[in-house]
Formats: C-alpha cells, structure tokens, sequence
C-alpha cells in the first residue's frame, strides 16, 4: 500500500495520517463527551501513540483507520476504517469523530467507504462494530450501515473489570454478501 493511498466521498477524504494530524487528533481524544464511551481521555502522548499503532496497522496488515478530512473545511475532523482486535477474530469498523462534526452524517459516509475498501480491495468476508449500549449515536450508524445485531453476540469486553459501567458491549456484524446486497 502506497502512502498516498486514500478514498473520496461526497464530502470526505479518507487518508493516511500527516504528522500534522496529531494535534488536531490529541484535542479530539482529550474531549470528555468524544471520549464518554471510550476508555477515557487520552494524554498528548497516548494519542501519539495511538497514531502511531495506526500507521503500524497499515504497514502490517495493508488497510487500518483512516485520518478523515473535510476538504475546504477541516484537515483533520477524526477517523474510520478497520482494525483488528485479539479478542475479535473479524476486522472491526469503528470511528471517532470531533464533536462539532457529529449529526452531519458523516461517520455513516466514512463508514460506508472503509467497508467497500474492506469488501472490495482489501478482501474480508465480515467486519463486526460493537461499542456500549448507550452509545446510541454509534449503534444508529451502524444500523445505517446495514449492520445487523443478534443479542447472543454480546459480550464482555475483556478491557474492563467485571461489572465496569463499560464492560458490557452490543455487537453488530456485516457480511460481504449483504454488503454487496445493499449497496449492489
């Protein structure tokens, strides 16, 4: 994979990350309402670090989560794509969007491109995205994604102690073949 890899939508560049993403990136994982659901705030340095696994990521396994720019707006607005997860033997898609882009829709735009990637070029038969169950803005965009939930699936996420306001997760899954249904 090329470093100038990346995907267009509508409105939306999906990229490898620049090193001047990591400020941008840094303040997004140090806000509290961004972070809710997630495993807290994120230092200057773990953010970093973070970008760094990403890049990592996608020397290793040839696909990972993209840097997301809305182009004459905003360089750097979060993030979608894939991951891999050892306790998740399928990919994950996940985003992470600042709050000021957040009910624009974009994630769902985000999403949808990383998943075609993922079907498409990089070759997966099933992408999963889980997350807490109050965290409806997520699970809305993974039902618009056409992701479909089967309760027995939920799990524990090993992340958290026992109990953990956090630990219990909702997932939700897509195959190729209805992926390729829905977006035929």
């Amino acid at each position: 994979m090329d470093a100038e890899h990346h995907l267009r939508t509508e409105r939306l560049l999906l990229r490898r990350w620049r090193p001047g993403d990591h400020e941008p990136f840094a303040a997004l994982n140090a806000d509290p309402e961004v972070m809710e659901h997630l495993h807290g705030l994120m230092t200057r340095e773990e953010s970093d670090a973070f970008v760094d696994r990403i890049e990592a990521h996608w020397r290793d396994r040839g696909f990972g989560l993209w840097a997301l720019e809305v182009p004459d707006e905003a360089e750097l607005i979060g993030y979608t794509g894939l991951d891999v997860h050892p306790f998740m033997p399928p990919p994950e898609i996940g985003w992470r969007l600042a709050r000021r882009f957040w009910g624009r829709g974009l994630a769902t735009e985000a999403a949808r491109a990383a998943l075609a990637d993922g079907f498409e070029r990089v070759g997966l038969t099933e992408v999963v995205s889980f997350t807490i169950p109050a965290n409806v803005r997520s699970t809305h965009v993974m039902e618009r994604l056409g992701m479909t939930r089967d309760p027995k699936d939920d799990f524990d996420h090993p992340g958290f102690p026992p109990g953990h306001r956090l630990s219990r997760h909702v997932l939700y899954r897509m195959n190729r073949e209805r992926w390729r249904a829905l977006n035929g």
